[in-house]
């Protein structure tokens, strides 16, 4: 679990910051994503305006469509216009470190409860949180909200806990209640989003990666492996894109990297059945009378 972080501290100031800078450009992301623009468009504009107001990205611009739910980005050469889809934009924000994790969805289909029920699922939990408060409780705040609208949350992916230069940390908050889990305390930074759907309530792994986390230093031989190494150094130890490495045969020495075990992949993953996913994401901090968003 992530160290704990007290009000007023440098630490909470810089999560705070991370969080303004990554609600302002979840604000105009949103609003380009229209039909006729490009997926890939919104992604590099959010990534670039990340870097522009002196934050990095955390992780990728993930821009899941329809039956996508997590872990879906564009690829360098990517020209995929929004049609009538249901997206979801999930940004990630680092400031030294201190990461801010937060998703959307723009609904372009008409399906707008299901966008409802993800939002207000989250504002459901977030009411619920506070020091002592275990995290099967805020999954059963979610699920009820979910199942209330007809739909079912997605069991098979969490909220979860952040800490410097690491977006996924203990604990996981469910979407649905259960017994197993930790109870909360003041000073934890977690990122809570559910997700929605009009499917089954689970995700499987689809065949499409754009994303990698680097989980090994150890040396490599082969040349396009090293040259792609040598460019992950950028990333602080976070999530990148394939997009982002600028070196020759890249795709050559990822593939490498991750039959060595120095690279983990991301493949998409997608709602079981094909049908529809929404989400809702903020980042906070738990305090001993309920939390504090970051962004909000």
């Amino acid at each position: 679990m992530a160290d704990s972080v007290e009000p007023g501290s440098e630490a909470y100031e810089t999560y705070q910051e991370a969080g303004d800078i990554l609600r302002t450009v979840m604000d105009e992301a949103a609003d380009m994503v229209e039909p006729g623009v490009t997926q890939l468009e919104v992604a590099e504009w959010a990534e670039a305006e990340i870097r522009d107001l002196g934050a990095k990205p955390a992780f990728p611009v993930n821009i899941s469509v329809d039956e996508e739910a997590s872990h879906a980005s564009p690829g360098a050469d990517d020209d995929t216009e929004f049609g009538e889809e249901m997206v979801c934009l999930d940004i990630g924000v680092h400031v030294d470190g201190h990461v801010a994790d937060a998703a959307t969805t723009v609904d372009l289909t008409g399906h707008d409860e299901l966008v409802e029920a993800a939002e207000e699922s989250l504002d459901a939990a977030l009411d619920v949180i506070q020091a002592g408060v275990h995290t099967g409780q805020v999954g059963a705040a979610i699920e009820d909200v979910i199942r209330g609208y007809g739909f079912n949350p997605i069991v098979n992916l969490t909220g979860h806990g952040l800490d410097v230069y690491d977006a996924h940390t203990p604990p996981n908050i469910p979407n649905r209640g259960t017994d197993t889990g930790k109870t909360l305390e003041a000073g934890d930074v977690v990122a809570i989003e559910p997700f929605a759907t009009t499917g089954s309530g689970k995700v499987t792994e689809g065949s499409k990666t754009e994303i990698y986390e680097v989980v090994d230093e150890k040396s490599v031989r082969n040349r396009a492996a090293r040259q792609v190494l040598d460019a992950t150094e950028d990333f602080d130890g976070l999530p990148f894109a394939a997009r982002w490495l600028d070196v020759q045969r890249a795709e050559m020495g990822l593939r490498r990297l991750e039959m060595n075990d120095v690279v983990r992949s991301y493949p998409v993953l997608k709602e079981a059945g094909g049908e529809l996913v929404s989400q809702a994401e903020h980042t906070l901090i738990v305090t001993e009378d309920g939390c504090d968003i970051t962004t909000a």
